[in-house]
């Protein structure tokens, strides 16, 4: 789990003569178990919203799993729903990390939404069902504050894929004379992603032949990215 809390020295943490303070060894170390604390908590928590849900599990089951008492899991935490948040957080910046190295790694041609594609499919939906569970169904119905964070996630996801697209035009030469294009482009690969997520992975379980439907899907989408720049 990529770590949430940056334990940062402020350069502004001076003496009077301009000298900087430097932690000693000991004060070093309980940031370092401060931080490892903080994850162990948080991932305790992802487990736990994945295979119960979230409305069932209580911060006393947090707790014991993650072998601290309960007060320390507010010491870091504000509450349950902060839980939830913090996760959304960590797992919208995995999603949009692997599609942008799927991006990188294609080079920016149209081949990249073929492989975003199965990026999203295998290593999102099928190598990590924690966060599929938490992001596309447990975090669904939730708080004002809670659905404001999913609405973010989407907002970046589809920013991204925009910015990809206007990139791949610029380097395909293709000519873009609506700019709404990359924009529509997005929005409907970001939809078609969360529909699979809901269909195939959380209602039916899992799908049989995940090559197959990615497969399909991606000639979905590429037909409709084609007919859309030839209108």
């Amino acid at each position: 789990m990529q770590c949430l809390i940056t334990v940062t020295v402020k350069l502004d943490m001076t003496k009077s003569n301009g000298q900087q303070i430097t932690l000693s060894r000991s004060a070093l170390r309980r940031l370092r178990e401060k931080e490892q604390r903080y994850n162990t908590i948080l991932r305790a928590a992802k487990l736990l919203f994945a295979e119960k849900g979230y409305h069932q599990t209580s911060i006393e089951e947090i707790a014991d799993a993650s072998e601290v008492s309960t007060g320390s899991v507010y010491i870091y935490f504000k509450n349950k729903e902060d839980l939830l948040i913090k996760l959304m957080q960590e797992i919208g910046h995995q999603l949009r990390q692997l599609l942008g190295d799927e991006f990188r790694k294609s080079g920016y041609s149209l081949d990249s939404f073929r492989n975003i594609s199965i990026a999203f499919l295998k290593d999102f939906c099928g190598g990590h069902p924690e966060w599929l569970a938490i992001f596309f169904r447990e975090s669904v119905g939730q708080s004002t504050e809670v659905e404001e964070q999913r609405r973010q996630v989407f907002t970046k996801v589809t920013q991204d894929i925009k910015e990809a697209f206007v990139q791949i035009s610029r380097e395909q030469g293709i000519d873009l004379v609506d700019d709404s294009k990359p924009e529509l482009i997005a929005v409907c690969i970001v939809g078609i992603f969360e529909r699979i997520a809901f269909h195939y992975f959380l209602w039916q379980d899992h799908p049989a032949d995940i090559d197959a439907l990615a497969r399909k899907s991606i000639s979905y989408m590429l037909g409709g990215i084609d007919r859309l720049l030839k209108d």
